[in-house]
């Protein structure tokens, strides 16, 4: 068993134009303060990080660490959510999804889908010059607007589907392979893989890529109803990455799943702060020691009530809770020994 790492901190939603949010000094020294060990670094935020640099320059990469570990954090992984969601695009979400890319880059797919397919792939070698071994991303989706039957599916629409999802993976997947890097895809209602049977119709798509892994959030398997805790025992070698993030299901006789196209705060299903939800994080913390996840704890932000201030204050020690030191110790180490078969023999009688 390993000991969990943590408490960690994904800066993504933390990020303002004021201080200390608006610059990689000011957050390190915010979150080193409220005791927190690492950081989950957004490369969208180019004050944070410049990852055209970072994929070019290792002094680069060492400058930054320096910075980094002079407030005793440590970079947990790189993320690229909102770059990995435009690998793979439907037309129908074109117009909203342009919001991720840059302005060259708008009213042209195809373009759009080269840029990210590239910048992915450097923040595989970028992760490789900071040392880090697991790296933070979406899917994409190419079927999210099918997954409810309704109007039928044709037949090998889904299989279709992620061939062409892996198809465009794939170049990146062997890139990370190269550096020694998994790719963690958070499992998350919007992309193609958003439980279990979408990770593993990935996973066979791309010939069981060993650089297919998971970034573990249970707050998005409480709004689908799954369960989070069966889902550690089915896909534990794979939870490479973890996002302490909270939810709530609530439904009534107004609404349900689906949300009545209601606002985060008005709806069934909806995001809280660590601690302030339903999931049970005692199991979780202990289902994941026991398989010997070797992962940091990452406390994610995205509550409809709280601010996101003291959620990140809170969000540490909860954290620090719920952290497991496995034990290297067996408790009936006692009865053990060499096998002595005529004593064994003795104890049953035969």
């Amino acid at each position: 068993m390993k000991t969990i790492k943590g408490p960690a901190i994904f800066l993504a939603q933390f990020v303002d134009n004021k201080s200390p949010f608006n610059s990689l000094e000011g957050m390190c020294k915010w979150a080193s303060e409220m005791g927190y060990k690492g950081i989950q670094i957004p490369t969208w935020e180019s004050f944070l990080i410049d990852l055209d640099k970072a994929a070019e320059s290792k002094n680069y990469c060492d400058e930054l660490r320096g910075i980094v570990e002079s407030y005793n954090l440590e970079i947990t992984e790189l993320s690229t959510h909102l770059q990995g969601q435009l690998v793979a695009v439907h037309q129908a979400y074109d117009l909203m999804f342009d919001n991720f890319a840059p302005d060259k880059y708008k009213n042209n797919p195809k373009a759009r889908t080269e840029w990210a397919i590239s910048t992915v792939k450097k923040a595989a070698t970028a992760s490789k010059n900071l040392g880090l071994k697991t790296h933070a991303t979406f899917s994409g989706a190419l079927l999210w607007h099918t997954w409810h039957p309704w109007p039928q599916r044709p037949e090998g629409l889904v299989e279709m589907g992620f061939k062409e999802l892996a198809n465009r993976w794939m170049p990146i997947l062997n890139h990370f392979d190269k550096e020694g890097v998994d790719v963690c895809y958070e499992i998350h209602p919007g992309e193609d893989l958003h439980d279990g049977v979408t990770f593993e119709r990935f996973l066979e798509a791309t010939k069981n890529h060993k650089r297919v892994k998971i970034l573990y959030d249970p707050s998005h398997f409480v709004l689908q109803q799954l369960d989070y805790i069966e889902y550690i025992d089915h896909y534990h070698e794979f939870i490479k990455s973890f996002h302490v993030k909270d939810s709530e299901f609530r439904p009534n006789g107004k609404k349900g799943m689906f949300g009545g196209y209601n606002d985060w705060i008005d709806r069934a299903g909806r995001y809280r702060s660590p601690g302030d939800g339903q999931i049970d994080f005692k199991q979780i913390f202990s289902k994941l020691t026991e398989y010997g996840c070797d992962l940091w704890a990452v406390m994610e932000w995205e509550c409809c009530i709280k601010s996101p201030e003291q959620g990140a204050k809170e969000g540490a020690e909860f954290i620090k809770k719920h952290i497991i030191e496995s034990t290297q110790k067996t408790f009936d180490d006692f009865a053990g020994g060499e096998i002595d078969k005529n004593k064994l023999k003795k104890i049953l009688n035969i």
